[in-house]
């Protein structure tokens, strides 16, 4: 983590600190030489979104682990109960970092950036979401020691999150489910793939990342409205996207890699083994909390109903298409804390 003391990131006046003796002059050069802003290139990448906010500073910081191979990113920060955040695509650790704030006053949070995604290196065996979940299984239970993880998993990450409750439940004390059909018994591959068009193109063999190529923040710029609130995937006109440009740059950044971009294709190319995977998984009665898209809470609770036989609470979030964090942070965030407190 990198940290900094310059008078645009800290709440207090920092002439208070000098002696009032000094020559104006010298305080100025002083000031120049010890507070000015180090340039983007200077900054490890991972610290890029995170270098200049205070609230970042104050409560998280960026790790990395080697887990079977792969190195791992993860911020954490906090204290209390522990609480795994998994993200989906196209997103990062940092699609949760509006919410984790208010997490952390309460628990110990841990994002993870999925393995071969983010700032996470090299490649897992396999990205289908029952290996993605052995990956954070043996990084937060067996090297960070934690055994009793609130589990929480958006879009693919969703899926992620249930293999980790289906592992290992007994490391699991709740899970939290969001917006995500799941593979399964409900919805076959094929069926699966002809949902959107996005899943299905990115399904394919090398096609996404020829026809992605270097547009990659074009791309990404022009899919998250879609899938957002009364976007076209909704059946809506809106191009509104629920991400500021910021955002959008720290995705671009990651995906921009190009085995990052193909990473996250794998996900969708996953499909079939991730179908096999929940038919052959055992019903899990973690207590579960699901969330979805405003309109969108039956037909992804039938499809996940079969697989998880404890879900305490069901509910759509108002106004909010597939980004619940970004389009309902309030909303979102006193679910979670509700869920997590009982």
């Amino acid at each position: 983590m990198i940290t900094e003391s310059c008078p645009s990131t800290r709440r207090f006046d920092r002439s208070t600190r000098m002696a009032a003796t000094l020559p104006l002059a010298v305080l100025l050069t002083f000031g120049a030489a010890a507070c000015a802003t180090p340039a983007v290139e200077d900054i490890a990448p991972h610290a890029v979104a995170t270098h200049d906010d205070p609230a970042f500073d104050h409560t998280f910081r960026h790790e990395f682990a080697d887990v079977d191979g792969v190195r791992m990113h993860y911020v954490t920060g906090g204290s209390g109960s522990p609480v795994v955040l998994i993200h989906g695509w196209p997103q990062t650790w940092y699609g949760w970092w509006s919410i984790m704030p208010q997490l952390a006053e309460h628990h110990t949070v841990y994002a993870i950036d999925l393995p071969g995604l983010g700032d996470s290196t090299g490649s897992p065996t396999g990205y289908d979401k029952a290996t993605l979940a052995r990956y954070v299984h043996t990084l937060i239970a067996n090297q960070l020691g934690v055994d009793d993880a609130r589990v929480v998993g958006h879009d693919l990450g969703a899926a992620v999150a249930f293999q980790y409750a289906a592992q290992f439940p007994g490391d699991t004390v709740a899970l939290g489910y969001l917006d995500l059909p799941l593979p399964g018994p409900a919805i076959d591959a094929a069926t699966y793939r002809s949902m959107s068009w996005h899943i299905a193109f990115h399904s394919q063999e090398r096609v996404p990342e020829t026809v992605v190529g270097d547009d990659v923040r074009e791309y990404l710029e022009l899919f998250y409205p879609q899938v957002a609130y009364e976007g076209s995937s909704f059946g809506g006109t809106s191009d509104r996207s629920p991400f500021t440009q910021a955002e959008i740059d720290e995705y671009a950044r990651t995906y921009g890699r190009p085995e990052v971009l193909a990473g996250g294709f794998e996900l969708y190319r996953a499909l079939d083994q991730d179908v096999s995977d929940t038919m052959e998984a055992v019903p899990t009665d973690v207590p579960t909390l699901l969330m979805t898209a405003e309109g969108q809470l039956e037909p992804v609770q039938a499809t996940v109903a079969p697989r998880l036989t404890n879900i305490v609470r069901a509910v759509d979030v108002p106004n909010a298409g597939h980004w619940l964090v970004e389009e309902n942070p309030e909303f979102v965030t006193d679910e979670l804390l509700d869920f997590l407190a009982n």
